[in-house]
């Protein structure tokens, strides 16, 4: 079982105060909703949390059956998908999961093929993925991280671009990773509905 804890973590840029002395604990097959007004700081948060950024202070902590998880090598055990993240355009969609797969396994040893099928994608397999809508784009990014082997999924503003029936195939897929870690930054109920927990940035300024 996987555990994240969080210790007087603090961020700033500049004179900004983005976020002070945060102190949580998440655990494994929770929901996580990290909420707050536009522009402040949940997906800084998000970053930081996933070791993308290093806090200003204060220390993060990945635990995995009580073993302390070296900060270099978290990025075996996560995966995530963000406005920020970004896609090999020149790939196509098939070429992409594979060089996808060479460096992060797909759950349940999928097949690229199966991982592209379970997206809803299955006619756009040959395509190149520059030619890809925004709301296609963003199926890849999550299936990426719905299907790739993790202890803990990250989400930042997860339906960005998603049309009706996008939104209705993410819950879905949500569900299905319910036994992981989860962490969603979002203002939108949708994205979030199964959390058990709100952080609201707010009251870490």
């Amino acid at each position: 079982m996987i555990e994240i804890k969080l210790d007087n973590l603090s961020k700033r840029f500049n004179q900004e105060i983005i976020f002070k002395n945060l102190n949580y604990h998440f655990y494994a097959g929770n929901c996580y909703a990290i909420t707050g007004a536009n522009g402040s700081g949940k997906s800084t948060l998000l970053k930081t949390i996933a070791g993308f950024s290093l806090p200003s202070k204060g220390s993060l902590k990945y635990l995995l059956n009580g073993e302390l998880i070296a900060l270099d090598e978290i990025y075996k055990y996560i995966s995530i998908a963000s406005p920020y993240m970004e896609l090999i355009e020149d790939f196509t969609l098939q070429e992409l999961l594979k060089y996808h797969s060479r460096f992060k396994a797909f759950k349940e040893e999928l097949s690229v093929s199966e991982v592209i099928d379970e997206m809803g994608l299955a006619n756009a397999r040959k395509k190149t993925v520059k030619n890809f809508s925004s709301g296609m784009k963003q199926r890849v990014k999550l299936g990426l991280a719905f299907f790739s082997r993790a202890h803990v999924t990250f989400l930042d503003e997860p339906t960005t671009n998603l049309d009706v029936q996008g939104a209705e195939w993410y819950q879905k897929q949500l569900k299905k990773i319910a036994d992981r870690l989860i962490i969603i930054a979002s203002n939108q109920k949708e994205e979030y509905y199964l959390s058990n927990y709100n952080l609201t940035l707010a009251e870490f300024k």
